[in-house]
């Protein structure tokens, strides 16, 4: 039942409205997204929406997944930071189609249920941790690639910092009105490119413990 309804979600959410990359087509058809949302959300879970995954934290829709995915333009042999881990759904789409994925999530509680999660899937390109992400993961950096699940008012220059040269930044920016853009570092700083409007939950700073 889920694999016929994975396969239309990709078909008419997905390729329908543009996303051509065969590999992210692969990985979206791969990985089961029912089990990264709640049990009684799973009759619903290949519907075209986001859905909440507790913690006010949301799982995002199908085709944004693949067109964040799509847009960062990924190799086999990237290793990718992700900034909002939450039920580790687009973690687990990077890790089909990148060597590495460095996932970092606000929030302890769904940090470590995504962990459990991708682990009992067997995944073992996929490295958690809970922290801000406002300060990305720098001794892990530099990466070929980020995407952010969340939005932050601008650009996170600490993280942006850690790209490679050529490196690929997919970020939603903005408050209320959001726009999802390509930052890409050059030689000689970052080129910016609005990509669509899009709605995600808020790029928050967890509080020092201290």
């Amino acid at each position: 039942m889920f694999t016929a309804k994975r396969d239309n979600m990709v078909a008419e959410q997905i390729v329908a409205r543009g996303v051509s990359d065969t590999k992210v087509l692969e990985a979206m058809r791969k990985v089961e997204r029912h089990l990264f949302v709640p049990s009684d959300l799973q009759a619903i879970a290949y519907a075209d929406e986001p859905l909440p995954i507790g913690h006010g934290q949301t799982i995002s829709q199908p085709y944004i997944v693949a067109y964040m995915t799509e847009a960062a333009a990924l190799k086999p042999g990237d290793r990718v930071l992700e900034i909002g881990t939450g039920s580790g759904y687009q973690a687990a789409v990077l890790a089909d189609i990148v060597k590495e994925v460095y996932t970092i999530e606000v929030s302890e509680a769904l940090s470590l249920s995504a962990a459990k999660r991708l682990s009992d899937l067997g995944y073992k390109n996929v490295h958690f941790r809970s922290s801000d992400g406002y300060a990305g993961w720098p001794e892990k950096s530099p990466f070929d690639a980020v995407i952010i699940t969340a939005a932050p008012s601008d650009i996170p220059d600490v993280v942006a910092g850690q790209l490679n040269v050529g490196g690929r930044m997919v970020v939603p920016i903005g408050d209320f009105f959001q726009e999802l853009c390509l930052i890409t570092r050059k030689e000689s700083g970052f080129e910016r490119k609005s990509l669509l409007p899009v709605r995600f939950v808020p790029m928050i700073h967890r509080p020092s413990k201290h």
